[in-house]
């Protein structure tokens, strides 16, 4: 049974960095897609960045330079480091895992419960 337990999250001010963890129980294939998705209030969820087995990342224009997706596959680990946190970061990010890597964070076979970043101004 694959199941994904997200940490990390929190209250920071504008300008400030939290890095977030997701834990990955029960996923044994070596192929895998890895990714971040975040949902605001009144919004649609959206990806944030992603990371296959084979270590390439890709991320939404918006958080590049900002964030940074990174792994260790020793302790079967997903990371987020976000940096210069601004007010409209403000959502419940979401860790998400595959086979292959999905568009659309509903496709998703594997899915996390979330964490609550808050920046305020």
């Amino acid at each position: 049974q694959v199941h994904l337990v997200e940490s990390g999250g929190g209250s920071v001010q504008a300008g400030g960095s939290l890095r977030l963890s997701c834990a990955v129980f029960g996923y044994a294939h070596s192929s895998y897609c890895l990714a971040w998705f975040r949902q605001a209030p009144g919004k649609e969820r959206e990806g944030v960045a992603l990371i296959d087995s084979d270590g390439s990342t890709e991320y939404t224009d918006s958080m590049k330079g900002r964030f940074t997706i990174s792994q260790d596959n020793a302790k079967n680990t997903l990371y987020l480091q976000m940096n210069s946190l601004k007010p409209e970061d403000t959502a419940m990010y979401y860790c998400a895992a595959d086979f292959l890597c999905r568009r659309k964070y509903s496709d998703y076979v594997f899915t996390g419960q979330g964490t609550q970043v808050t920046v305020s101004s």
